[in-house]
């Protein structure tokens, strides 16, 4: 039996590992008192003691975190910003490639990716790989996501009476999206250059929606920066055959009306799940690759849990 610490697991992310660990008959979770949460020396035992450690803290705290384990064969999953580009850390996302799966499996040091760059990397990257989106690409892309990626904070403001009870025609500001980040310079950016293999950052504007969780992550893909003439369909056939085999991304065919509802696209498809769909929309002259996921599945908690079974080498589905 694995023994698993959830350092965090008051958060939003910690509290949905720490679900899906409960239901499993191989894990033995630590627990740590709740009036120990901030004693380095009781988290650093706890740390030391487990076989895997998920860090769901903010960034400086998990840099903290991360310095107290001294047990060579303790496995830190970082589920925080702070690790993601740094060159002795493993970036957690098994689909991109064998080598970077191989390396997941091997790695004692393991990112946890953001939930918007998730979307972004599983749909471009394929593009960048293949050769026919070229590395010096200027691409743009939004965001619309749940409000639960914003933690407890934000989650009780969309979830204050006041809010939930309004009337229909009702124009509440907190019901309609609301475009975030607008500095433009959101924290997922680097690890969305880095693992597209990008020479510039993308423009990225993400937007908050008034519902939970699901996301849907789209990239416009304009023809003019390609290095050949493609159609949707082409472009479908290179990202399908990148993920050929997957258990959890799955591409949909072209004009294909699964995810739609009433022509309208719906972000929620993959909620309650690890899986992540992409499909490409468009014609000849202009096309987008829209990436839809749970922001709380394999945005986070899902992520981070088949990231761990793969350390650990076990099926990367057990518990998803």
């Amino acid at each position: 039996m694995f023994k698993v610490f959830v350092d965090g697991e008051a958060g939003t992310t910690g509290l949905q590992i720490f679900d899906r660990l409960a239901k499993r008959s191989d894990i033995e979770v630590l627990h740590i008192d709740q009036d120990k949460r901030k004693d380095l020396n009781a988290r650093a035992e706890l740390i030391n003691a487990s076989d895997v450690t998920f860090l769901c803290l903010p960034d400086d705290a998990a840099k903290e975190s991360a310095s107290l384990c001294t047990n060579p064969n303790t496995r830190i999953i970082d589920a925080s910003t702070a690790h993601r580009v740094n060159p002795d850390w493993t970036y957690g996302m098994p689909e991109l490639s064998a080598s970077m799966r191989e390396a997941v499996s091997k790695a004692k040091r393991i990112a946890n990716p953001g939930c918007h760059a998730t979307g972004f990397i599983l749909g471009v990257h394929p593009l960048v790989a293949s050769g026919i989106l070229p590395k010096t690409a200027n691409l743009a892309t939004y965001s619309i996501t749940g409000y639960s990626g914003g933690g407890k904070k934000l989650i009780a403001e969309y979830e204050a009476k006041e809010n939930l009870g309004h009337a229909a025609g009702e124009s509440l500001a907190i019901m309609a999206p609301a475009p975030y980040a607008l500095a433009l310079a959101h924290k997922h950016l680097p690890e969305m250059k880095k693992y597209c293999g990008l020479e510039f950052a993308p423009f990225f504007n993400p937007v908050l929606g008034p519902y939970y969780k699901g996301m849907a992550v789209t990239v416009a893909i304009f023809p003019n920066q390609l290095t050949k003439k493609v159609t949707p369909q082409d472009l479908t056939e290179i990202i399908a055959k990148h993920y050929e085999g997957s258990k959890f991304v799955k591409v949909m065919p072209f004009d294909s009306a699964e995810d739609l509802v009433n022509n309208r696209l719906n972000p929620t498809v993959c909620n309650d799940t690890n899986n992540a769909r992409i499909q490409v929309f468009g014609n000849e002259n202009v096309m987008q690759v829209t990436t839809i996921i749970d922001n709380l599945g394999k945005g986070a908690s899902g992520a981070a849990i088949q990231n761990m079974n793969i350390a650990l080498g076990l099926d990367e589905s057990i518990g998803l």
